[in-house]
């Protein structure tokens, strides 16, 4: 038996990431679950999970899992998990300071021989270059000496309940051969799916994000043929479906790109790649699409609504969905912002109604105030922003209720039947 093999984890940062790892690991040994948000502490104590990731049965589950915001109490781990956000600033540079500051956590309790493994996304070289300079300063300890080092990139998806963090399979990555064993078998003994090793941290930092990377590309080529289909007045849903008729033809549908992975992280590997005196054409002009496709969505509904003769100054128009994707209340990242200042930029009064999200957490996040009961026949406009299962259930009809006598109904997540919509994607 491996020192490893019950070797306690503290498991740092509890949000979409972090708390599915510390429940599977919490059910076969100590696990310290760590967040400074002490109200999140709270909640997860009661045994309730804001994110809507894990149940309150799930949480039980981990009955060696306890939780803490207090830093002595992750003293008695030996292995040491960071699962923060890393986000982009509004210049679309990388934003390490949560990671940093977790790693200054760590520091400050990392005694000899223990592991730090980072989960977050991060560019190629950022575990070593970045973090074990704060780890080697605060604690006083040499890496590759006293302490050392994994990286196994986050594969959570947000609202999925099919694909489970078990059932996923893990890239894995240590900073010494013996210590990407011990990393491996880590990860191999609660994920299902089965463990790839990667040759070094900087193939497996490399790995996650181009992953994302290869998406956000693939989509932006969808939404520019959706731009180009829309001026030549053709159906863009009709012509992938024929296009996928072919065995190779990948399955992307067009509209906004928002969230936490996909339009955040090749900015981390264009900035690595600027930071090396190469400018990466392809991954930017990618970006510069998806990132312009909510001021698009708004002109094209603007432009529907002026061909009805509806007055677009003063108009009421209806979001529906707020979070970046459906049945998830996840708001960060989300694009459907853009189209909801845009419209505003034309004069129109825009109501959001999002029966996912957190109201608190909209109103922190974007000044917005949600409407959780829309009134009917109020609005001149009504935009399917995301595809809720509550907006599907009641399909056109009912959201139709919400509309004047004339009003636009616009269908961006391709929810409703072509003839139900006034205008799609």
């Amino acid at each position: 038996m491996s020192e490893w093999d019950d070797a306690p984890i503290a498991v740092i940062g509890l949000g979409y990431v972090g708390l599915p790892l510390a429940i599977e690991f919490g059910k076969k040994r100590r696990v310290i679950g760590f967040d400074i948000d002490v109200q999140r502490i709270d909640e997860l104590r009661g045994g309730s999970d804001r994110t809507l990731e894990a149940s309150s049965e799930e949480l039980a589950e981990a009955e060696l899992l306890e939780f803490t915001s207090r830093i002595d109490d992750i003293n008695a781990a030996r292995i040491f998990i960071v699962t923060v956000p890393t986000p982009i600033d509004a210049h679309k540079q990388p934003d390490l300071t949560p990671l940093l500051r977790a790693s200054e956590t760590v520091g400050s309790v990392l005694k000899r021989g223990d592991i730090v493994i980072y989960e977050s996304t991060v560019y190629p070289g950022a575990t070593e270059d970045d973090c074990v300079p704060v780890l080697e300063r605060v604690s006083g300890l040499k890496f590759n000496a006293d302490f050392f080092c994994g990286y196994s990139p986050e594969r959570i998806n947000p609202g999925d309940k099919q694909h489970r963090l078990p059932n996923i399979q893990k890239v894995t990555s240590g900073s010494t051969p013996a210590v990407a064993d011990v990393v491996d078998a880590l990860y191999a003994s609660i994920i299902t799916a089965g463990t790839f090793k990667a040759e070094s941290i900087k193939v497996a930092e490399a790995a996650k994000v181009i992953e994302n990377t290869q998406r956000d590309l693939n989509i932006a080529l969808i939404n520019e043929l959706a731009i180009i289909f829309n001026r030549m007045d053709i159906n863009t849903q009709a012509v992938l479906e024929a296009a996928g008729t072919k065995w190779n033809f990948l399955p992307f549908r067009p509209g906004l790109v928002g969230g936490h992975c996909i339009g955040v992280d090749p900015y981390y590997l264009t900035h690595k790649a600027e930071a090396m005196g190469y400018r990466p054409e392809v991954i930017l002009a990618g970006r510069r699409i998806n990132d312009g496709m909510g001021v698009y969505v708004a002109g094209q509904m603007v432009k529907a609504m002026l061909r009805r003769r509806i007055q677009v100054d003063g108009a009421r128009v209806l979001v529906l969905g707020l979070a970046f994707k459906e049945n998830c209340p996840d708001l960060r990242n989300t694009r459907v912002i853009d189209v909801v200042r845009e419209l505003q930029d034309f004069g129109m009064v825009v109501d959001v109604h999002d029966p996912w999200a957190s109201p608190e957490e909209a109103h922190e996040e974007y000044g917005l105030n949600l409407v959780s009961d829309p009134s009917s026949a109020s609005y001149d406009g009504i935009l399917l922003a995301v595809a809720h299962d509550q907006f599907r259930s009641i399909g056109a009809s009912g959201i139709r209720r919400w509309g004047r006598e004339n009003h636009i109904l616009y269908d961006l997540k391709y929810v409703l039947t072509p003839d139900q919509a006034d205008i799609r994607l």
